[in-house]
């Protein structure tokens, strides 16, 4: 293994009184869910918002004074960049973080406030990499790769050992996976102490289901990059699995699967509302998995579970958009539209239906315009507020009964 378990106490130790011992909260709605225990490992309140800070520490403080002197450079849309940039404040290093363009603005500004030099280049994390690579050759700057490094993994895998250390009876741990650190550097350090305390751990990964790369790469036992990565969990999207994480975790992990964006956005809203955390969608992955039945249809039976809600920066107009595509996605907030005769009288039917339903109305839309139209008829769009799916078919069929036919379309 190219990091150890001796590799990721070594990082405990430089890391001990750097970073938060981040709280296990239990879930008793998850819990309810699954069948078991589940707590909920809490590094979106860590400092600079997410576990990076940790791996991102362990490779600079092991740098030498020379390669201190010359200072670092790195590349991130946005959680490696603020590690980085807290990691390098804190040791006296001189930061350059290079940043896509579109990256979010809370999670910019935020990166220079801890006192780095922000580089916006290129639309992608990719291209802001290669970036960051050429910097380092023609500088001499010594670059901090957000995943593939031995540091980085042994200093993310420190999170296991809190863990172990908080719920000693732990049976699986589930966390999200872009490039593979934070997975595989958990893994040695649950394997390990499992290992030595002569039990087994599970440890599964997650990744969005339109950013998964390391299913296939498991699969054909190679790293298989992925032509596109398009997902809302912007944290784990990483379009090639690391070298090191991917060596680690193909014999290490038990399993790595994939959960869809709907999920990942119910998931998001499910902790705002039954946990009180804030987590961005990557961070929010684990959870997705149990909401969507993930685990069991991979054939895990329920056990004593931990969750690692690995980031809390979120943009907060991203988090609008997530939110209301969690309450669609749990059918607490629907689209309708009807097609009906225009005459007198029709808005106020649908309108006393709905309300005697308690469905609240929050748009309407209505157009005498559109190729589908007939001449005498109407179309209107309705957006609607319910109580989940149950009340929203309940409202639906309500206005079937009337003789309406709606259609949803969100």
């Amino acid at each position: 293994m190219p990091v150890t378990l001796e590799d990721v106490r070594h990082a405990a130790e430089l890391l001990d009184g750097v970073v938060e011992r981040t709280g296990l909260y239990h879930s008793r709605a998850l819990e309810q869910l699954v069948g078991a225990p589940v707590w909920l490992k809490a590094e979106n309140l860590q400092r600079a918002g997410s576990f990076k800070v940790r791996g991102a520490y362990v490779r600079m403080a092991k740098l030498s004074e020379e390669e201190r002197a010359r200072g670092v450079v790195a590349a991130s849309a946005g959680n490696h960049a603020q590690g980085v940039a807290q990691a390098a404040k804190r040791l006296g290093i001189k930061a350059r973080i290079y940043m896509p363009l579109g990256v979010a603005l809370p999670k910019l500004a935020a990166t220079r406030d801890h006192g780095a030099e922000v580089i916006l280049h290129g639309d992608t994390v990719d291209q802001a990499l290669a970036a960051a690579e050429e910097y380092a050759k023609s500088s001499g700057a010594v670059f901090v790769h957000p995943f593939d490094h031995s540091d980085i993994i042994a200093g993310q895998g420190t999170i296991g050992l809190e863990i172990l250390e908080q719920y000693p009876d732990v049976e699986t741990v589930i966390m999200g996976v872009g490039g593979g650190g934070l997975l595989a550097g958990t893994a040695v350090a649950l394997k390990g102490r499992a290992a030595e305390l002569g039990r087994t751990i599970n440890v599964v990964g997650v990744q969005a289901e339109n950013a998964a790369a390391y299913p296939p790469s498991l699969a054909a036992d190679a790293l298989v990059p992925l032509k596109r990565v398009r997902t809302i969990a912007d944290g784990i999207a990483v379009g090639r699995p690391g070298q090191l994480p991917f060596q680690i975790i193909r014999e290490l992990v038990d399993d790595v699967v994939t959960v869809s964006e709907d999920a990942l956005a119910r998931a998001l809203v499910f902790l705002l509302e039954r946990s009180k955390l804030v987590v961005e969608p990557a961070g929010a992955v684990g959870v997705a998995a149990l909401l969507e039945g993930t685990l069991a249809a991979a054939g895990f039976e329920p056990s004593k579970t931990v969750v690692v809600l690995s980031g809390g920066n979120i943009d907060p107009l991203l988090m609008l958009k997530v939110i209301q595509r969690g309450l669609a996605a749990a059918g607490r907030y629907i689209t309708v539209r009807m097609m009906l005769q225009d005459r007198p009288g029709e808005l106020a039917t649908i309108s006393r239906v709905m309300a005697e339903n308690d469905a609240n109305v929050t748009r309407v839309d209505h157009t005498r315009i559109g190729g589908e139209l007939s001449m005498g008829e109407v179309a209107i769009t309705i957006d609607m507020e319910t109580k989940g799916a149950a009340h929203s078919e309940l409202v639906l069929q309500a206005l079937r009964e009337v003789g309406y036919e709606p259609l949803i379309i969100n």
